[in-house]
């Protein structure tokens, strides 16, 4: 038995990218889960509807800003030290924010959004509008809804651009570490 356990030890100490990439993965399940078990019913009104929309509203500054020191710390991190798994984190934590957000509002007014009634409607749509495919099914009718959805695309638009940026940046600079390679 202690053979596996050095084993396993010996290898997570050979390849730490392979173990950090367990981690991210594991965080990002948590996460999903998480979201899937966090109570959100409908009809909510009074002091339940203030105080959903103050946490939405919190998460979804606090996600914006974790995002924001995330592509900071890659932006100005050397490239053999950029670590997208962090901001993988912090992509997926935005969508569930998101998707929260988004179903707190359809829940709270229903004419908000056309055919989100579920936790995955809701999923589904923000992860449609993350990565702007947005295939019309559910969608934003009502003008909070729509304000929502702006702020999602924003996100968007800054999440996806800053990674495509990070990953060029980073296969550019292991390319021209590569030996035999002309730069």
């Amino acid at each position: 038995m202690s053979d596996i356990a050095g084993d396993d030890a010996r290898s997570r100490t050979r390849n730490p990218r392979r173990a950090e990439v367990r981690r991210t993965t594991a965080i990002c399940l948590l996460m999903v889960l998480l979201y899937y078990l966090v109570p959100v019913e409908p009809g909510v009104t009074g002091m339940h509807l203030a105080v959903r929309a103050v946490v939405t509203v919190v998460g979804v500054a606090l996600v914006a800003a974790l995002v924001l020191q995330q592509i900071r710390d890659q932006i100005t991190a050397d490239p053999s030290d950029v670590r997208l798994t962090r901001l993988a984190i912090a992509l997926v934590g935005g969508v569930v924010v998101f998707a929260l957000a988004d179903l707190v509002i359809s829940f709270s007014d229903p004419d908000q959004f056309v055919n989100m009634t579920t936790k995955t409607d809701a999923l589904y749509f923000a992860i449609g509008t993350l990565t702007t495919v947005g295939y019309g099914d559910v969608h934003a009718e009502g003008q909070l809804a729509r304000a929502a959805v702006c702020v999602q695309m924003v996100f968007s638009v800054g999440v996806l651009a800053t990674g495509a940026s990070l990953l060029v940046r980073r296969w550019t600079e292991y390319a021209r570490r590569q030996p035999g390679r002309s730069g």
